[in-house]
């Protein structure tokens, strides 16, 4: 098996450092996501998307947020900015946007923009390790990263991997976490989730905020990460009891 032309490693020990600080977090927070032993982190809102003739032109929160009557803010959750937990799945809102935030898949685009700036941040660029939350078809051959709630197959390579798709065509799916060998700083977007969370020292994340064509927002390790996580706007009337 290969994700992205690399073979899937059988040694997963490079993601123990981890799956021991997810262990040792609470649930649900962002430290449960990346280590909180880093300086800061950084929240990456992925883009909805509107659709122009053959193009696809990304759609900050922000945007949508003003459009919608509510508060664009750091812990803004997609279905208290929108109104609606439909609008994560089966809606949209024409003629400002059509396709929702990917969940649990970085795009392209946001993921080359992020390698970019994260590629000025390690001195271990072209070793690498990334993985891909298991799912589909079980490989019994393949051993995976346990973390809670979460296996993960591991491969190896460049950072420039990042922005690379790791499924099989038609299916578009990027790695779900990534780090240097140096452990420079990590990034994850959980299967969950249509935000990413990246952390790694303080000049590091502030370049990350600073970065063009990223809608970021500064994060704190304790923070929730659920759908309930906002509490400046109003709950969604269809959002779960």
């Amino acid at each position: 098996m290969q994700f992205a032309g690399r073979p899937v490693a059988l040694d997963t020990s490079a993601g123990i450092w981890l799956a021991e600080s997810a262990g040792a977090a609470a649930p649900g927070t962002v430290a449960a996501l990346v280590p909180a032993s880093f300086e800061a982190v950084a929240r990456v809102f992925h883009p909805a998307v509107r659709y122009v003739g053959d193009d696809d032109v990304e759609v900050p929160w922000a945007s949508v947020a003003a459009a919608n009557g509510t508060t664009a803010h750091p812990l803004m959750q997609w279905g208290s900015v929108t109104g609606s937990m439909e609008y994560f799945e089966n809606d949209d809102q024409a003629p400002l946007w059509h396709g929702a935030p990917a969940r649990g898949h970085l795009p392209a685009p946001v993921a080359e923009r992020l390698v970019d700036v994260l590629t000025r941040w390690t001195t271990t660029p072209d070793v690498c390790w990334l993985a891909v939350a298991q799912g589909g078809a079980v490989i019994t051959d393949h051993p995976t990263l346990s973390l809670p709630g979460r296996e993960y197959w591991v491969v190896n390579g460049p950072v420039s991997l990042a922005a690379v798709n790791m499924a099989a065509e038609p299916f578009e799916q990027s790695a779900n976490l990534w780090w240097p060998a140096d452990r420079a700083w990590c990034v994850v977007t959980d299967i969950d989730l249509v935000t990413t969370y990246v952390a790694g020292g303080a000049d590091c994340i502030a370049d990350v905020m600073a970065a063009e064509g990223l809608e970021t927002a500064p994060a704190e390790f304790r923070e929730r990460t659920t759908w309930d996580a906002d509490q400046v706007n109003p709950t969604p009337a269809d959002a779960p009891d």
